[in-house]
């Protein structure tokens, strides 16, 4: 669905832009956010990230795919990041799982979940 990667490239873009008013635009009312370390967030704590000492040097999902779900769609793919968090190195790969919602007349980012991406191999 062209609406939901569009949705996730404009919050890739706000994210590697350490630019909170663009995230702004993008994410839900009830957004949560799943952290690659397991914490948390509600919308407004997702929204102060930058003030609180986190720097994106680069925020990219590739190999998107998406599911769409009768009124929500989930993107699922590989998100490869440059980040710090209060000047330590949280950089690399994670399986990203983001759901994008109908809110009013358009499409807002409703989750994102970062989590562990396996190596290539056989499960384990």
């Amino acid at each position: 669905m062209t609406e939901a990667l569009d949705l996730v490239r404009q919050w890739t873009a706000a994210e590697a832009a350490n630019d909170a008013e663009r995230l702004d635009a993008v994410l839900a009312e009830n957004f949560v956010g799943i952290g690659p370390f397991g914490f948390v967030l509600d919308r407004a704590q997702w929204m102060v990230r930058f003030r609180n000492g986190l720097e994106n040097r680069a925020f990219a999902v590739e190999e998107p795919s998406t599911y769409d779900h009768a009124g929500a769609v989930v993107v699922v793919g590989v998100l490869n990041q440059q980040t710090s968090w209060q000047g330590n190195d949280n950089s690399g790969k994670f399986r990203l799982s983001a759901t994008v919602v109908k809110e009013g007349d358009g499409w807002k980012l409703g989750s994102a979940h970062i989590g562990g991406l396996q190596p290539p191999g056989p499960p384990r």
